[in-house]
C-alpha cells in the first residue's frame, strides 16, 4: 500500500490509539490476510474469524512490536499462526514436512525423448495465450485460476498466494511459513506449473 508512513510511525500511532491509522491499515491489508487465511481454514466465514481475531491480538499486543521485521510481517506473522491453530482444529492444515513434492511438474511425455532430433522440445506448442491485458479482462480465466488455486495442495497454495497474489518477498515467505528458501522456489515451481497447465487446458479447449 503505497504512502503509508514509517513502520516505526505506524506503531507509534497504534499504540497511541490513532482510530485513523488502525482504519487505514485495516482497510489496505484485511483483503489479503483474508486470502491468506482462507488458505489455512474451511470456510470464507472462519478466515474472516482469523482476520478480526488477527486485528484484535495487533492491537492488544502493539506494545511488543520491535521492529525486527516489518510491521506487515509481523501482523502477517500472527496471522498465520492464528489461521494454523483454528485449521488445525478445523483438521485442514496439513503439515509443512507431509506432503509429497516429488515427481515432474510436466508430463514428460510432451517432450521429445533421447535419440530424438530435438530431445527435450515440447512435442507440441501450447496453444496461443491471449495477452496479459487481455486475460485481466476475461472474468471467466479469472474463475478458472480461482478453481485451479483452490485444487493446489495446501502449502503450494499458501506460497504461490503469499509470493504471486500478496506480492510478499521471497525471505519473509519464508519467515511466514518456517520454510527454507529452496523449499519455497520448489513449491513456487510447481505451483505456478500446475497453475500454467489449467490456463493451458482452458485456451486449447477455446482454440
Amino acid at each position: 500500500m503505497a504512502g503509508l508512513p514509517a513502520d516505526d510511525v505506524l506503531a507509534e500511532r497504534l499504540r497511541s490509539g490513532d482510530d485513523d491509522t488502525f482504519a487505514l491499515l485495516l482497510d489496505g491489508w484485511s483483503g489479503g490476510m483474508l486470502r491468506v487465511a482462507r488458505s489455512f481454514v474451511s470456510t470464507e466465514e472462519s478466515a474472516a474469524e482469523v482476520v478480526q481475531e488477527t486485528w484484535l491480538a495487533v492491537i492488544e499486543g502493539i506494545e511488543r512490536f520491535e521492529g525486527r521485521s516489518s510491521l506487515k510481517t509481523w501482523v502477517y506473522r500472527i496471522l498465520t499462526n492464528t489461521a494454523k491453530r483454528r485449521g488445525t482444529r478445523e483438521h485442514k492444515v496439513v503439515p509443512m514436512s507431509s506432503v509429497d513434492d516429488s515427481g515432474p511438474t510436466v508430463d514428460p511425455s510432451r517432450f521429445r525423448p533421447a535419440g530424438d532430433p530435438f530431445p527435450g522440445h515440447w512435442w507440441d506448442f501450447p496453444p496461443a495465450w491471449p495477452s496479459p491485458e487481455q486475460g485481466l479482462l476475461s472474468g471467466e480465466v479469472r474463475d478458472r485460476l480461482a478453481k485451479a488455486l483452490a485444487e493446489l495442495p495446501e502449502r503450494q497454495r499458501l506460497v504461490v498466494v503469499l509470493r504471486d497474489v500478496e506480492g510478499r518477498p521471497y525471505d519473509e515467505v519464508c519467515e511466514l511459513l518456517g520454510i527454507t528458501a529452496a523449499n519455497q522456489r520448489v513449491l513456487l515451481h510447481r505451483a505456478r506449473a500446475f497453475l500454467r497447465g489449467k490456463l493451458e487446458e482452458y485456451y486449447r479447449e477455446r482454440s
